[in-house]
């Protein structure tokens, strides 16, 4: 369906947003034009006619008496349905206000420089809708060329203010989104200037609004700490897969069965021949909570009809969406509903849950702590799971849901937020499948959350009509869903791991300002350390001068934030408390970073270490209003064991440790946004 300019600026005036004077023209008759101002703007409409410069379907600064012919030069050339005859608005600076429909996260709001500018400089900023007025104010300032809006070289100021409202008025709460049949749409250029904006240009392209999604509500307790496990798919005679689950739950200690078509035992575990039999028969002395699926894709659906009674079955197979095989998949999850079962996956690796005794990983059970993971990626949470553990992370719950078919990362978020065991949430997501009820869970919940996203570098309208289309990578949409919904986004599993850590040790603990100190030894590390705080989006403020005499005291020559301080095996384990004492500002964030390889080259024991870590402890202990980080710099050059006992002094005060000032920038930071939403 075609819905011409003049169509979609009366829309949009009704809803309150400025457009100029104008005349509908389909003839040869510009008679109706007389009364509007010159200088006029010529625009023929028609099929076809999307992009009116491209198809030079537009001209400017035209006078009455000039409509008419250049009205037949267009007519020639384009066999346009008519004309719009508009006066021509005045200079200011040109802005975009678009709306599109994201895959999976829905109607999402962008702004930005328009007119000619946005493609050639692409400096816009993007927000889910439905957006507040902060979110708009914030859109506006993050704009690289935010500084055109307050006045540039002599130039006037924008009307900032309508600005927001127009912005309010397309993606606000019951904004045009909400109405419109939302394909894309744009307004571009949208004229900003002192005296307010007005919409130059309009495009609609309506698209097919998809049904709402359901919101599942399941007691997920039964999947992390089931009474039995059962296991579908151990062989007999060529150990497989399902061979070596059996082996992990036999090491937990799990209450255990194997479904097995004919076998009594397989690798020592009782054999039933059916999932429902090791219900009815009561194969384990508990009902059996989780069944594990590890046959081929064709046979799963079978083997799920008869999970009736089971409340979860995880299906560890692949080979089917992400195969090119989205039929078998739909069977499955069919299967699984017809059961009243909830299914896990399917290609998926499976839960683990120290407390539970649920895990799909060797090497035995952690220690069970607060920090929960949701997956897509299976091998992915076996390293976070291993490496984090090495690291000093304890986990609550970790769940793999490789292709989503039935259970959502959405729904488990929503759970763990109110989990009493889980402090703190990670997700790796790859297709969100349930991008808009993903985005609510993440407002809701109250309780910090970690973002690693693969695939971002992928465009989410890939042949798109509109500029607004073409710029809505999936990139910037989960940058804006981190943004609004207070979660931290990182780019890589290190920086999982550590934001993690952080949040382990600090999740909790309230804070009583809002700046950063950086302290340490060495002028190039303070400097260094300068630039990854700053790059990681980290504000450190400036030293009191008021109290710099008071650091000259403690022998502390202070030239900035960050503050070098002799820290090392000859200097004085607490002066870092004596520092932050002497400054008396209320930082959120101290970050402590000492050079190990001085310990160990200009000393010759570990002793002085860790003195100055229980002295960091000390501080953490009597300052509960700020949170306090370690950087272990050159922590390789310990001898075997030192680093390990600095995490464990650490971790008994609740700091977390990191190796090098770029992972604990990237900490801080999420611990400040958090703190900020």
């Amino acid at each position: 369906m075609t819905i011409y300019e003049h169509e979609v600026k009366a829309l949009i005036s009704a809803a309150g947003v400025p457009v100029p004077r104008g005349v509908v023209v389909r003839g040869t008759d510009f008679g109706a034009a007389r009364d509007l101002a010159e200088p006029l703007v010529l625009k023929a409409f028609g099929a076809g006619l999307v992009h009116k410069s491209e198809n030079q379907a537009v001209a400017l600064g035209l006078r009455f008496s000039e409509l008419e012919a250049v009205a037949a030069g267009m007519r020639a050339r384009l066999e346009p349905a008519g004309f719009l005859v508009e006066e021509q608005a005045g200079p200011g600076v040109e802005l975009i206000v678009g709306l599109v429909r994201d895959p999976a996260f829905g109607p999402v709001l962008l702004t930005g420089l328009g007119g000619v500018w946005t493609e050639a400089l692409r400096d816009t900023a993007l927000r889910l809708c439905p957006i507040s007025e902060q979110d708009a104010r914030r859109m506006l300032a993050s704009l690289r060329g935010a500084a055109l809006l307050d006045g540039w070289r002599g130039g006037p100021p924008v009307d900032v203010d309508a600005v927001v409202k127009l912005l309010m008025t397309v993606g606000g709460p019951g904004g045009l989104w909400e109405r419109l049949e939302l394909g894309e749409f744009e307004l571009n250029p949208v004229i900003a200037g002192p005296s307010g904006v007005i919409a130059v240009d309009a495009r609609h392209l309506p698209g097919e609004t998809p049904p709402a999604a359901v919101t599942r509500t399941t007691d997920f307790l039964p999947l992390f700490e089931p009474r039995a496990v059962a296991v579908a798919g151990a062989s007999t005679s060529r150990p497989n897969f399902g061979n070596m689950f059996l082996g992990f739950y036999r090491a937990a200690g799990v209450p255990l069965v194997a479904v097995h078509p004919s076998a009594d035992e397989v690798a020592g575990v009782r054999a039933v021949p059916s999932l429902e039999r090791a219900q009815l028969d009561q194969a384990v002395d508990h009902a059996v909570d989780y069944a594990l699926v590890a046959v081929p894709a064709e046979r799963c659906a079978e083997v799920l009809r008869q999970a009736r009674g089971v409340p979860f079955v995880q299906v560890m197979s692949g080979g089917f969406g992400e195969a090119g095989r989205p039929e078998l998949e739909a069977e499955l999850v069919a299967a699984a509903r017809a059961a009243g079962t909830r299914l896990l996956g399917p290609n998926c690796m499976g839960v683990y849950c120290p407390r539970g005794r649920q895990t799909f990983v060797g090497g035995g059970l952690g220690p069970p702590g607060s920090v929960a993971l949701i997956s897509q990626s299976g091998g992915l949470a076996g390293e976070v799971i291993k490496v984090g553990e090495g690291r000093g992370l304890a986990f609550s719950r970790v769940v793999t849901v490789g292709n989503s078919a039935d259970v959502t990362p959405a729904e488990l978020l929503r759970w763990l937020a109110r989990d009493p065991e889980t402090q703190a949430v990670g997700l790796y997501l790859e297709d969100p499948r349930d991008g808009r009820e993903l985005y609510a869970a993440l407002r809701a919940a109250d309780l910090p959350v970690v973002l690693l996203v693969g695939g971002r570098s992928g465009q989410g309208q890939e042949a798109a009509a509109s500029h607004t289309g073409g710029l809505v990578s999936d990139r910037r949409i989960w940058e804006a869903v981190a943004e609004q919904a207070g979660a931290a986004l990182v780019s890589s599993q290190d920086d999982l791991i550590g934001v993690l850590a952080y949040f382990q040790a600090h999740g909790s603990r309230v804070t009583s300002g809002d700046q950063v100190l950086v302290v340490g030894p060495s002028g190039g590390a303070s400097v260094l350390a300068a630039d990854a705080f700053d790059l990681a989006g980290v504000r450190l403020g400036a030293l009191p001068g008021d109290r710099l005499a008071a650091l000259r005291g403690l022998g502390v020559v202070a030239t900035g934030n960050p503050l070098e301080v002799p820290v090392g095996p000859m200097g004085r384990p607490g002066l870092v408390a004596e520092v932050v004492d002497a400054l008396g500002v209320p930082y959120r964030d101290v970050v402590a970073h000492v050079n190990v390889q001085a310990f160990f080259t200009y000393g010759d024991a570990a002793e002085p270490l860790y003195a100055y870590t229980r002295a960091l402890a000390g501080a953490q202990a009597a300052r509960p209003a700020t949170r306090i980080t370690l950087v272990t710099r050159n922590g390789e050059c310990a001898p075997p064991g030192a680093e390990d006992e600095v995490r464990r002094i650490a971790a008994a005060a609740g700091i977390p440790v990191y190796r090098s000032m770029e992972a604990a920038a990237v900490a801080v930071a999420a611990g400040g946004r958090y703190g900020a939403a």
